[in-house]
């Protein structure tokens, strides 16, 4: 009997442990058309509204090749992103503007989202993430 009542929390244990593990999965982003190969690239994967633009939920430095870069975010827990890049061309870490704050480097988003008088927004930039995916941002 106790042998019994073992096997059974044990299978009840593996059961519970399986279940509360989340699915995750793989994003790569395909960024091209950029303006040179200077530099680095900024990129940004956010995973809330409110932190869009503000907070990254991950974030990665990428090298440009031939006006190209390809990043690859692994092991993302199922659900809706936004992802959003910089071309930090002189390598000081933030994006440039001039004195009226429009960038003077190059930037995108998902879904090649585009603000007017503004920032892209969120709604425009997000996607879901189902299974592992690739994403193509262009200039």
């Amino acid at each position: 009997m106790k042998n019994l009542i073992l096997t059974i929390a044990l299978i009840f244990t593996s059961i519970l442990t399986t279940t509360a593990q989340e699915e995750t999965f793989d994003l790569t982003v395909n960024i091209s058309g950029l303006s040179s190969d200077k530099g680095t690239l900024l990129v940004g994967v956010y995973n809330k509204k409110e932190d869009f633009l503000n907070k990254q939920f991950k974030g990665e430095i990428s090298k440009i090749k031939d006006n190209k870069s390809v990043v690859t975010f692994k092991d993302l827990p199922k659900g809706e992103y936004a992802v959003s890049f910089v071309h930090d061309e002189n390598d000081n870490k933030k994006m440039d503007t001039n004195f009226m704050g429009i960038p003077k480097e190059d930037y995108g988003c998902s879904n090649n989202a585009t603000g007017f008088m503004g920032p892209p927004k969120y709604e425009d930039a997000k996607f879901m993430l189902e299974e592992n995916k690739s994403i193509n941002i262009e200039i």
